[in-house]
């Protein structure tokens, strides 16, 4: 089992010691709003079952059906992911709704409070870490896990210090108003996952700053050759894929090219870690005089 599925697997175990520390919170206080919290929790889980079974896939090599390996399968999870948060938002929605039209008061329960701040100080610490190994391990699926936790650690704050204002104030009704601005925020974290993930599947081009890295590297090991052009980049979970001709001399012998091609791609994938470069040899027949300069 490698870092990233080690990473997935502990985002499991945290999301049920998270789950269960806010269910308590909720029994401790009967509030709306923590219940809210508590049912964020029970999609914590889910979804970090979905994100191992993604990078556990995405791991195993390509074969003959999937030439390209498996590495998209983490968008898919995150896709998942993205619909699981919109369906708890609703399911909250729908809890705020019938609190507010009946709206009772709070047990001022300390204790409860106290265990569901210890769950969001949990999260908190879980979700910088997903986020932060998930973008240097270069995995959709657990930067998409972290951004969800990160907005479940949001709204708990504010959930967290609403709760203790309504439960101080009398204001019942506080109470399933806040479990309403919560489930918007999930809404919003859904939407955001979804629209990441659908970038990723849809094949979108590196960012341009990459990009132009990329055209450097090119450009400063490519001598011998005349251009480089038609540059073609994407992503596909931890994998960036890049594409490009190669004009060269039609009198340079084959071994001559392919050597460039060799000196080109070594470099490419000592800046990306985890590059698959493709390179399309040409004559200079071919040559476009636009792309990519030779130095």
């Amino acid at each position: 089992m490698d870092r990233i599925q080690k990473l997935a697997a502990g985002s499991i175990a945290v999301g049920v010691v998270v789950l269960a520390l806010k269910y308590v919170a909720y029994l401790l206080t009967g509030s709306i709003a923590l219940y809210s919290d508590a049912l964020e929790s029970i999609i914590n889980v889910v979804t970090a079952v979905v994100a191992l079974l993604a990078v556990r896939t995405s791991a195993i090599p390509a074969d003959a059906n999937h030439p390209y390996g498996h590495h998209k399968v983490e968008y898919f999870s995150a896709v998942v992911v993205g619909v699981l948060i919109v369906v708890a938002a609703l399911s909250i929605m729908r809890e705020a709704y019938f609190g507010i039209m009946n709206p009772r008061p709070l047990a001022a329960s300390m204790a409860g409070l106290l265990i569901n701040g210890l769950a969001c100080v949990i999260n908190a610490g879980w979700c910088w870490v997903l986020i932060r190994q998930g973008r240097r391990l270069r995995s959709p699926a657990l930067v998409a896990d972290g951004k969800h936790l990160l907005t479940d650690v949001v709204s708990s704050v504010g959930v967290l210090f609403g709760v203790m204002l309504a439960a101080i104030t009398g204001w019942a009704i506080l109470d399933p108003a806040l479990a309403a601005l919560v489930a918007l925020n999930i809404l919003w974290s859904g939407w955001s996952v979804m629209r990441e993930s659908v970038g990723g599947l849809m094949d979108e081009a590196v960012p341009e700053k990459t990009l132009s890295r990329i055209r450097e590297v090119i450009s400063a090991n490519a001598g011998g050759a005349l251009e480089a052009h038609d540059l073609r980049t994407r992503h596909a979970g931890k994998m960036t894929f890049v594409d490009f001709h190669l004009v060269v001399r039609g009198e340079m012998p084959v071994s001559c090219a392919h050597d460039i091609c060799d000196r080109i791609e070594r470099a490419l994938r000592k800046e990306i870690e985890d590059a698959l470069v493709t390179i399309h040899v040409e004559p200079e027949a071919k040559a476009k005089h636009a792309g990519i300069v030779v130095l």
